[in-house]
């Protein structure tokens, strides 16, 4: 033994007794030591065999006089041993066989067991230390065998970043199984290969009749289709009942087909540019971003509903709208139980690196307003992203390295190997519904031909695409190993392949006879009932009207906060002043008027769902919805007392995320068409971290997609010198985006008219995104109170007229939105100006065209057409009523365009701004 070495310089009674107090409590050792003397008990064994009555005791001192020359040589050797196992598992994926084209990275240390110790005279060594796999005592070469089939085959795991040592070990135990190598029956085999069959039939059969057509084919990637259908019937026997899977474009048609049972003649129908079955309310997409709802049988007879999301091409978006429809899916019809519905997320390998909503989605999954349950994330790595290099798309090693955020297990999987490929996929089911975490696949592949179709890959990856020429598809390989094994036959594939390709052919034929492409919208299954509108049925009036009695009980229940429980005096003021506000004063302002709203659709049978950043609260400190008890903190929440409520009241303060939580609850939105979903903004123009949902779905979804949405964002809007950033929502962005029947877009100015906005939401047969732009000085304004007799028997009013003056006596129309118009009325009784009259646009989409006509005509003498806003003439709705109001000619007053929302300056905001109002009332003013 080294003369240096730390057990020749320790006193051999401090063995002694270091080893008495850890035989009667380990875990009062300090750890080195206890994992020290938990090796020496596999020395233990070789000592007693010279040492038969010899005491614990006196066994570690004895040893320690003897330099241990015998026990410490074994010990150290039975801890390289140790430290081997532990570098198998912690890096053994680095060394693995998962990638079918290219020749993997050079990592160092490699694990040659010379790195640890050992040398080849310790191969027929029996090491003790093979217990710590649960293994008998064995040879070296026999844990070397085993460590290598379980780490460093064509699956290569990595977990031992995980914190909990319960988790660790299960997933150590089900590796360990079976050395991590599949064992399925003959059965089993002929089924995978008849799955990998279709995959590879279909992608040849389309690559020759649409030759040159975008299909982004899934090829160097198909052993996903029996992997998929391994995980549904899986799933199903494990009381799975609905299945939510988004992906982006590689292998979707092949998905569509042969996992959802989507036709193949419709999609044959598709690739021949046919028209739609509905061209009033309806567009359409390109193929291979279509979705599709459908519910499939097992093979055992369960049944089980897939929902396939349709999705733009921006990849990842798709990921918050997935876990969004699951978890509305789980609200509605498995509160108690989340592992019912199971989200499915398939990516690409340059997206999940390179998109940072992946981030936000994966910072969702164990918070209580957005986890789901666990997702199980499937990569389908090409090795390339359009024409980058992986090298050149990320800085991570792994594209899933994203997964170490959740402390999620990853399985790095050789596309080539199918059963490989199924056996992760069940790996991956089995942990989800053990921990109800998320768990990812990354699934190596390649991409046969280049980013789609018609691309020529070899432009810039000439060396890899040789390989990739010269590769046998994933059949084709499982095929040979099946026959070696004596599984099939040598006729057994051309059988499979040719009775898929009649089965196409048929279809394809009969394609051929129909004059136009049908689409199935998604999730239709949860529309029953509903219908499309058009921008008239938009314009049409909705009863909203609501019993005052029982709007009366709602607020006796959240104007009183529970006795028994202490709260701030802040708190029980503002609680207090609801109640007098309701009770005595009957001046409602714009929180009761929300609240109330919530109530109401609650008592209806309605759900009612709020996120964003501090909603419970609100920004403003307006809301309330969730108040705290002083001493524990304890949430109290009164709208979920409400004694005759048919519906749930959820809301939750989200993460610091816009995009990946408008997409989330898009998605629920989606999936829950009688559930008033809300997103809230901090600040309005925070939204725009969200641009891309706003572009691609909540815009356009319908025109798309078929598919309606419910989804109300609240954007706080106004100026009051509190900088660029804090003042805009963007108005003219939404407005922008206004076209046909797509959504709602309004900016109230009451309380009771934002009241019956919320209820209209609900209360139509139909669902449109709605917009709206909410107050924050208005919130305590003085003159912004409705009556509760506004509130139970009054209606959303798309314009306010002025009733305050003479119309004969005015001159000056002036017709504007929102605060602006507060601000317009307290300049105008300042100077006594009663030829000016101010005309509210409560709802700018759609616009109230014969309403305006009819309040322009009751002004016989009015000659001078205001359109007025504080936000800078190329911004708020002045261009927006330029193109769609032309019954007279606006004369503008707001400020000269400018490149921000508002200035940095209190002083200069104020100056602007006066000078907006002042041109409203002298025509001679032009800024």
């Amino acid at each position: 033994m080294d003369r240096f070495s730390f057990l020749n310089a320790a006193h051999t009674e401090f063995f002694a007794d270091l080893y008495e107090q850890y035989l009667e409590n380990p875990d009062s050792v300090e750890p080195s030591w206890r994992s020290f003397l938990q090796g020496f008990d596999f020395g233990i064994t070789t000592y007693n065999d010279d040492y038969p009555s010899a005491a614990p005791q006196q066994m570690a001192a004895a040893a320690a006089e003897q330099d241990f020359s015998q026990v410490s040589e074994k010990l150290q050797k039975e801890f390289n041993v140790l430290k081997l196992i532990d570098a198998y598992r912690t890096r053994g994926h680095l060394f693995t066989k998962t990638n079918p084209v290219r020749e993997r990275r050079v990592w160092a240390p490699t694990l040659d067991i010379t790195n640890f110790g050992l040398t080849d005279a310790d191969l027929n060594t029996v090491f003790d230390a093979a217990k710590a796999m649960k293994l008998e005592p064995c040879t070296l070469n026999e844990i070397l065998s085993h460590l290598k089939k379980i780490y460093c085959e064509s699956i290569g795991v990595e977990y031992m970043y995980i914190r909990k040592p319960e988790v660790i070990q299960w997933i150590q135990d089900k590796i360990g199984y079976n050395d991590n190598i599949p064992k399925f029956n003959t059965e089993q085999k002929q089924h995978i290969l008849e799955k990998l069959n279709e995959a590879v039939s279909f992608e040849n059969f389309l690559h020759t009749k649409y030759v040159g057509q975008k299909r982004f084919s899934l090829e160097g990637g198909e052993s996903i289709i029996p992997g998929l259908d391994a995980l549904i019937e899986a799933a199903a026997e494990k009381g799975v009942e609905q299945f939510v899977m988004g992906m982006a474009h590689r292998g979707r048609l092949n998905v569509l087909a042969n996992i959802f049972g989507k036709s193949t003649q419709d999609i044959f129908s598709e690739f021949d540019g046919k028209d739609y079955d509905d061209d009033a309310l309806f567009d359409g997409d390109v193929k291979y971003h279509l979705g599709l709802t459908s519910d499939r049988k097992t093979k055992s007879g369960k049944s089980i509903n897939i929902n396939l999301a349709p999705n733009p091409s921006h990849l990842e978006t798709v990921g918050a709208v997935i876990e969004g429809i699951t978890r509305a899916k789980q609200d509605r019809y498995f509160p108690d139980d989340f592992s019912k519905v199971l989200p499915i997320a398939l990516h690409g390998d340059a997206a999940v690196a390179g998109q940072g909503i992946v981030y936000e989605i994966v910072q969702m999954a164990q918070l209580d307003g957005y986890k789901t349950g666990g997702t199980i994330h499937i990569v389908i790595n090409n090795q390339v992203g359009f024409t980058t290099n992986y090298l050149d798309a990320r800085s991570s090693t792994y594209c899933t390295d994203i997964a170490k955020v959740t402390l999620s297990p990853v399985l790095h999987v050789n596309a080539d190997d199918t059963e490989a490929v199924v056996h992760a996929m069940l790996f991956a089911l089995e942990y989800r519904m053990q921990f109800g975490s998320d768990v990812f696949i990354d699934l190596l592949g390649y991409r046969k031909y280049g980013h789609n179709e018609g691309d020529e890959p070899r432009f810039t990856q000439p060396k890899l695409y040789k390989i990739i020429a010269k590769h046998k598809n994933p059949r084709d390989i499982y095929a040979e190993r099946l026959l070696a094994e004596g599984v099939i036959d040598s006729n057994f594939v051309k059988g499979l392949e040719d009775a898929y390709k009649a089965k196409l052919e048929e279809n394809l034929e009969a394609s051929r006879k129909k004059d136009l492409t049908i689409i199935t919208p998604f999730m239709q299954n949860e529309w029953q009932g509903f219908k499309q509108a058009d921008q008239a049925e938009m314009l049409q009036n909705t009863d909203t009207t609501f019993s005052k009695e029982t709007l009366t009980g709602i607020a006796k229940v959240i104007t009183e906060l529970p006795s028994d429980k202490k709260f701030i005096s802040k708190i029980q003021k503002l609680i207090n002043d609801r109640k007098t506000m309701y009770f005595e004063t009957d001046k409602l302002d714009w929180a009761m008027a929300e609240l109330l709203a919530y109530g109401s659709l609650l008592t209806e049978g309605y759900d009612v769902r709020i996120s964003g950043q501090d909603v419970e609260r609100g920004t403003f400190s307006h809301r309330h919805a969730v108040v705290k008890v002083e001493d524990s903190e304890e949430e109290v929440i009164l709208l979920q007392n409400l004694p005759n409520a048919k519906g749930k009241f959820h809301i939750y303060n989200s993460l610091l995320s816009e995009y990946g939580v408008v997409g989330f609850d898009y998605g629920y939105a989606l999936a829950s068409p009688k559930t008033l979903t809300i997103w809230e903004a901090q600040f309005g123009d925070f939204s725009n971290g969200a641009q891309i949902m706003l572009d691609q779905y909540i815009s356009a979804a319908e025109d798309k997609w078929n598919n309606q949405n419910g989804l109300v964002m609240l954007l706080p809007h106004g100026y009051e010198g509190q900088g660029a950033e804090h003042s805009s929502a963007r108005m003219e962005r939404y407005l922008q985006m206004c076209a046909n029947e797509n959504m709602f877009v309004a900016d109230c100015t009451t309380p009771a008219n934002f009241y019956h906005l919320l209820r209209r939401q609900m209360k139509t047969t139909y669902r449109k995104p709605l917009i709206v732009f909410t107050p924050k000085s208005l919130l305590r304004h003085p003159l912004v109170v409705s009556t509760a007799d506004e509130f139970a028997n009054g209606t959303f009013r798309e314009t306010l007229d002025d009733t305050s003056v003479n119309k004969n006596d005015v001159k000056t129309l002036v017709f504007c939105t929102g605060k602006f118009y507060y601000d317009l009325l307290a300049e105008r009784e300042a100077n006594g100006r009663k030829d000016v009259a101010l005309v509210r646009i409560e709802q700018l989409f759609p616009l109230p065209v014969d309403q305006l006509k009819e309040i322009i005509a009751s002004y016989p003498n009015a000659d001078d057409y205001v359109w007025a806003q504080e936000e800078p003439r190329n911004m708020g709705a002045y261009s927006y009523m330029l193109m769609n109001f032309n019954e007279v000619k606006l004369r503008v007053a707001s400020l000269k365009a400018y490149s921000a929302p508002a200035a940095g300056s209190y002083a200069r905001s104020k100056k602007r701004h006066a000078a907006a109002i002042a041109m409203v009332f002298d025509k001679n003013l032009f800024n």
